[in-house]
């Protein structure tokens, strides 16, 4: 009897399973592709950073959104993954406002889509409770945006006219004769004025910045981390206005070329010193008032 022999298949004729990537390839061709999508934004919105003073803090955002998420490396990876199509229309939504914002010359909306692209992205391959656990260091990002120049200009003119108002209540109490005019403060050695630099936008910005980071490592408590992040704004604005003052007083009793050069960058290193001093005797009082309401008992329940 004659049996039918079936052959081996030989290795040439067994169809190749696809190659299918691994995760952390796919991680790096994903951070490429970004890289290349916004290279041209990043690079502009770094060289912002390096020759406007006003942002020079933006280069510890990004720093400090890393070391966050590297410290909290083990509680990220306990999370359960559950990646989630929704997360497209983020990334969509963050695109679409890159081509608009190219398109237009606007360069807020083309540096502000990179958050919910990189959102998107998240949620997309790793799910909402991710996002939620990562919100912290993605959000903070929005911090090393430069804001549009329409809105700085509005922020920063009340500022020069609310400075130039403190100092000018203040310096005749130090017997210094004072005419304001505007963001103008006519003395009788010469005029200051408060100009855009001086206006505190600047330390305002780096003060709300530093806050928030130091609220982060030092708080536990979010009420505590918000209201230092608010106190940094009157505290940043007050010592400018003293900063004033000072170079007021300066003119009057001293010499006025000493409130040039040297001593104007001085003093505005060292109210920056002083800020900070005072955002941590801010801290001091919200964690005695917090912690004495902790300890305050609590009622019987209705």
């Amino acid at each position: 009897m004659n049996f039918p022999v079936q052959a081996a298949p030989s290795a040439q004729d067994v169809p190749k399973a696809p190659v299918e990537l691994t995760p952390k390839l796919q991680l790096a061709l994903l951070v490429c592709l970004l890289g290349i999508l916004y290279f041209p934004v990043l690079s502009r919105l770094a060289a912002q950073w390096a020759h406007d003073p006003n942002f020079s803090h933006g280069f510890f955002v990004p720093a400090f959104s890393l070391y966050v998420l590297w410290t909290e490396r083990s509680r990220l990876a306990a999370i359960p993954l559950n990646p989630s199509w929704s997360g497209l229309w983020l990334v969509l939504s963050g695109l679409l406002c890159l081509i608009v914002g190219t398109l237009g010359a606007e360069l807020f909306l083309s540096r502000i889509s990179l958050l919910p692209v990189l959102g998107g992205l998240v949620v997309l391959f790793l799910g909402w409770s991710f996002l939620r656990a990562v919100s912290f260091p993605w959000l903070f990002l929005v911090l090393m945006i430069p804001v549009p120049a329409i809105l700085f200009n509005q922020i920063t003119f009340p500022l020069q006219i609310f400075a130039s108002r403190i100092a000018s209540t203040l310096l005749p109490l130090a017997g210094v004769p004072v005419l304001r005019e505007g963001n103008v403060i006519r003395l009788p050695a010469m005029a200051l004025e408060v100009a855009e630099a001086c206006s505190g936008i600047r330390s305002l910005m780096s003060l709300v910045t530093l806050a928030v980071m130091y609220g982060y490592l030092l708080e536990r408590r979010w009420l505590v981390r918000s209201l230092l992040a608010v106190a940094a704004v009157p505290i940043a604005v007050t010592a400018n206005s003293l900063r004033i003052v000072g170079t007021g007083l300066l003119v009057q009793y001293w010499d006025p070329d000493k409130a040039e050069g040297f001593f104007h960058t001085f003093s505005g290193w060292m109210i920056f010193v002083v800020s900070l001093l005072l955002l941590f005797a801010v801290r001091r009082i919200l964690h005695w008032i917090v912690g004495r309401s902790d300890e305050q008992p609590v009622g019987p329940a209705q």
